[in-house]
């Protein structure tokens, strides 16, 4: 299966110079939601997880509604901007998602757009403020 979003987020995470430790494919199910993050946050050279897909508006998108509820806090200024900097790309097709960010036990969580453009722009938002990010929520 192809994973074109996956593939962005694997390049622009390369090029920022950080080191990428697993990537899953996985469907827009609940439990392998949970499972996935999960796992992730049981590793201890994890400091970002990253999920790409399910921020819309679909009945099948359910990234948001799975995974919020584990944050710690949440990060509604990064979905503020992602929409912000989208609208000025694409215009009004910024409002359908419902992309944000926030803190689980101490990693910083990302819930993008599962378009490639969407997870270039969410990158380039969050990127520049990652290093900070992630001292801040280790604490």
């Amino acid at each position: 299966m192809v994973d074109e979003a996956g593939d962005v987020a694997e390049r622009r995470i390369r090029e920022a110079g950080h080191r990428l430790v697993g990537r899953e494919l996985i469907p827009d199910d609940p439990a392998m939601l949970r499972e996935a993050l999960n796992r992730a946050l049981g590793r201890g050279d994890v400091d970002v997880v990253i999920f790409t897909g399910g921020t819309g508006i679909s009945p099948r998108d359910l990234t948001i509604e799975t995974l919020r509820p584990f944050f710690d806090k949440e990060l509604e200024g990064f979905g503020e901007i992602l929409r912000q900097v989208s609208f000025q790309r694409i215009g009004a097709a910024a409002l359908l998602t419902r992309a944000t960010a926030g803190v689980v036990s101490g990693r910083l969580v990302l819930c993008l757009p599962g378009s490639p453009d969407a997870v270039e722009t969410g990158l380039e938002v969050f990127m520049g403020e990652l290093p900070h990010a992630v001292f801040i929520a280790r604490g």
